[in-house]
C-alpha cells in the first residue's frame, strides 16, 4: 500500500484561523494547531455500500438531502396519520431553511429562518378538494330535488285545479238540476192548482146549470147509448139515448124553451121537439101522449108528455136526441147532459 504524501504545514496564524470550525460555539485559543488530513485520489478508494459524507462548504457540515428527505416524509406521514387517526385539526409544522449545518450550530446572531408553509397542507388541500367535490355533488343533488319537487308541485296543482273545476262543474250541474226540479215542481203545483180551480169553477157552474136543467124522466134504466151499432135502427147505429121506463111515466122539459113540433113522426112515434134559446133542438120520441102544443113556452121541469111504445120500438122507453143548431145529425145526449151538470 502506498503511503500518502505529507501535507505541508500551515503557519500558525491565530488571526487567520477560520471561524467556521466544527464545534460548539467559537474558536478557543488554547487549542493547538489543527492538522488537515487530505488524502489523495490515488490512496483513497471510493466506499461502496456506505453513505458518503459530502464535503464541508464554508467550513461547516453539508446538509444531507437523503436524511432531510426521510425526515420530511416521516414528518408528513406523522402529520397525516395524526390527522386521520385522532380527528384533531392538522398542526402546522415548519421546517427551517438551513443554508448550512454550521449555521445551525454556529454562533451567528440571527436565528435561522423557517418556512411558513405547513407540511400538513397536502392532507388539508386533499380534504378540501374532496369536500369541494362533495359540496358540488350535494348542490347538484339539491338542485335536481328542487326541480323534481317543483315539477311535482306543478302536477299536483294542475290535478287540484282539474279536481276543483270538475267539482265546480258537478256542483253547477247539481244546482241546475235542483233549480230545474224546483221549477218543474212549481209548474206542476201551479198546474195542479189551476186544474183544481178549474174543476171547482166547473163544478160551481154545473151546479148553477143543474138548477136550470133537469133529467127528462125518473125511475128509468139506460138501455141503449149513442152510436151503438145494430140492425134494429134504420141508419145502422143508434142515434140517441134510451131511458127505459113504464108506460105513462112523466116526461119533463130539460130546459126552458119553445115547443117547435108536437105530433106523429113515423118510426119515432109521437114526438115533441123543444128548441132552446141557443137553437139546440131536443127530440122526445115514442111518447104515449103529448101534453104541449107548437109555439108553447115551457120552463125547466114542466111536463110535456108521457113515456110510451109508439113507432119502431121493442118496449116502452123515451128516446132522446140532441141536435145543436137544428142540424139533421145529432150528438151524444149523454155528454151533452153531463155538460149541463146532469148525470144520467
Amino acid at each position: 500500500m502506498a503511503s500518502n504524501r505529507p501535507a505541508p504545514e500551515a503557519p500558525y496564524v491565530p488571526s487567520q484561523r477560520s471561524t467556521d470550525a466544527f464545534g460548539y460555539g467559537s474558536y478557543h485559543h488554547d487549542e493547538g494547531p489543527q492538522e488537515v488530513w487530505n488524502p489523495t485520489e490515488d490512496a483513497l478508494r471510493p466506499a461502496r455500500g456506505k453513505h458518503r459524507v459530502a464535503k464541508q462548504r464554508g467550513g461547516g457540515l453539508a446538509r444531507s438531502s437523503t436524511v432531510l428527505g426521510v425526515g420530511v416524509i416521516a414528518a408528513v406521514g406523522a402529520g397525516g396519520m395524526a390527522s386521520a387517526n385522532t380527528g384533531k385539526p392538522p398542526v402546522s409544522i415548519s421546517m427551517p431553511d438551513l443554508p448550512s449545518v454550521g449555521g445551525v450550530f454556529g454562533g451567528e446572531d440571527e436565528a435561522p429562518k423557517g418556512s411558513a408553509t405547513a407540511l400538513s397542507s397536502l392532507a388539508t388541500s386533499t380534504t378540501e378538494t374532496a369536500e369541494s367535490g362533495s359540496d358540488a355533488g350535494e348542490a347538484l343533488r339539491n338542485r335536481i330535488m328542487a326541480q323534481a319537487e317543483s315539477q311535482q308541485n306543478q302536477v299536483d296543482n294542475k290535478a287540484q285545479l282539474a279536481s276543483e273545476a270538475e267539482a265546480a262543474e258537478q256542483a253547477a250541474k247539481a244546482e241546475a238540476a235542483a233549480l230545474k226540479k224546483a221549477a218543474d215542481d212549481a209548474a206542476e203545483a201551479k198546474k195542479a192548482a189551476e186544474e183544481k180551480a178549474a174543476k171547482e169553477a166547473e163544478a160551481k157552474r154545473l151546479a148553477e146549470l143543474a138548477k136550470q136543467f133537469t133529467l127528462p124522466t125518473s125511475s128509468y134504466t139506460i138501455t141503449s147509448t149513442f152510436g151503438q151499432a145494430g140492425s134494429l135502427w134504420s141508419s145502422g147505429y143508434h142515434t140517441g139515448l134510451d131511458f127505459a121506463a113504464p108506460t105513462g111515466t112523466l116526461i119533463k122539459a130539460i130546459h126552458s124553451g119553445t115547443i117547435t113540433e108536437a105530433g106523429w113522426a113515423g118510426s119515432y112515434g109521437y114526438r115533441t121537439i123543444l128548441t132552446l134559446d141557443d137553437g139546440t133542438e131536443l127530440w122526445f120520441c115514442h111518447q104515449s101522449s103529448i101534453s104541449v102544443s107548437v109555439g108553447q113556452k115551457v120552463n125547466t121541469g114542466d111536463v110535456i108528455g108521457r113515456v110510451g111504445a109508439t113507432g119502431n120500438v121493442t118496449g116502452a122507453h123515451l128516446h132522446l136526441e140532441v141536435h145543436p143548431g137544428g142540424a139533421d145529425t145529432g150528438i151524444d145526449p149523454m155528454a151533452w147532459l153531463r155538460s149541463k151538470g146532469l148525470n144520467p
